[in-house]
């Protein structure tokens, strides 16, 4: 009966909602970022595929310009923006990779960034977002403090607000990558990504929809900070809470419009434990000899763990980043 009930909600929820991003939308991001990112390299692994059952692709936006990725998003939302609406520069708030993006994509215009970071943020991500020119300020380690901080730079700067995901751009951006994957692997059944804010989530399932509605997308997210599963499930927005998760990257919190968005066109989202999470990180850089952070292992954790009934179907991965500090690595 719960589940009927769910299921009722989210196609009210598919009546009554329009987003406002689209595929149009993705696809004209696509086009405007496209000498600016990379198209990023999809990578097999037999020894997976055969521990698994499955055939798994995995597409590395860990190679992605600054690590993750957050180049595409904050690339198109800057881009969008004309050179009068950047005179005073952007300012944004970010766990690291976003902030590192919108850094860089200030530099390509040629106007400054300020980035807000909490003052736990790894070394490698605040090494990252230095190395492209942006200003940081620190803050408490807490989704508050950090909106806080960034509203007072921009009532004192004028500058433009680049939201992480709670932006129409940013989610069009990070469309593309969906937008790829299903041109490099047209066979894909099931598509899986990491959810903390869901601007990923969000533009995946919005160009999957678009063009593939039989592939399944689904997102996946610590057990530790889930908000994101608790609201997908109940059909109504979680307040966000403190969290405790080596996926640093994850601890942002839905907003009304990436909820909207992934309630009408994401099929599932799962939670995985710590431990699954760090597994997940080894037995990749074993396998495919990359480095990733935790929060780009969160989705093969799940397929690890056996959260997701894919049998032997085409499944699609997207390792979101690889910004981690080789010092300070969770084993």
């Amino acid at each position: 009966i719960r589940a009927a009930g769910a299921s009722v909600a989210r196609l009210c929820c598919r009546r009554m909602a329009r987003p406002d991003v689209t595929l149009q939308d993705i696809r004209t991001a696509q086009a405007r970022i496209g000498e600016h990112v990379w198209r990023t390299p999809v990578l097999e692994s037999t020894w997976l595929n055969e521990a698994c059952g499955a055939r798994l692709y995995f597409k590395c936006e860990n190679l992605q310009h600054t690590g993750a990725f957050k180049a595409r998003g904050a690339t198109n939302a800057i881009f969008a923006r004309s050179s009068a609406q950047l005179r005073s520069g952007v300012v944004t708030h970010s766990s690291g990779n976003h902030g590192a993006a919108v850094a860089r994509a200030a530099q390509l215009r040629g106007v400054p960034a300020r980035v807000v970071m909490p003052h736990n943020s790894s070394a490698a991500k605040l090494s990252a977002v230095r190395a492209y020119g942006g200003e940081i300020t620190l803050c408490a380690p807490t989704l508050a403090a950090r909106e806080a901080a960034a509203a007072q730079i921009v009532a004192a700067t004028h500058a433009v607000f680049i939201h992480p995901y709670d932006d129409a751009e940013v989610i069009a951006g990070q469309g593309t990558v969906a937008l790829e994957f299903l041109e490099q692997v047209p066979p894909l059944q099931w598509l899986l990504c990491p959810i903390g804010g869901g601007g990923l989530a969000s533009g995946i399932a919005i160009a999957v929809h678009g063009l593939r509605p039989d592939v399944r997308v689904v997102a996946v997210e610590p057990a530790t900070a889930d908000d994101a599963y608790r609201s997908f499930e109940s059909g109504t927005l979680a307040a966000p809470v403190p969290t405790s998760t080596v996926a640093d990257g994850l601890r942002g919190a839905l907003s009304e419009r990436t909820f909207t968005i992934i309630r009408q066109h994401l099929h599932a989202i799962v939670t995985v434990d710590e431990q699954a999470i760090v597994q997940a990180m080894r037995e990749l850089w074993r396998t495919l000899r990359i480095i990733i952070e935790p929060s780009a292992a969160v989705p093969y954790a799940a397929i690890a763990q056996r959260k997701l009934a894919v049998g032997d179907a085409h499944v699609g991965i997207v390792l979101t980043g690889g910004n981690v500090d080789i010092d300070a690595l969770p084993w």
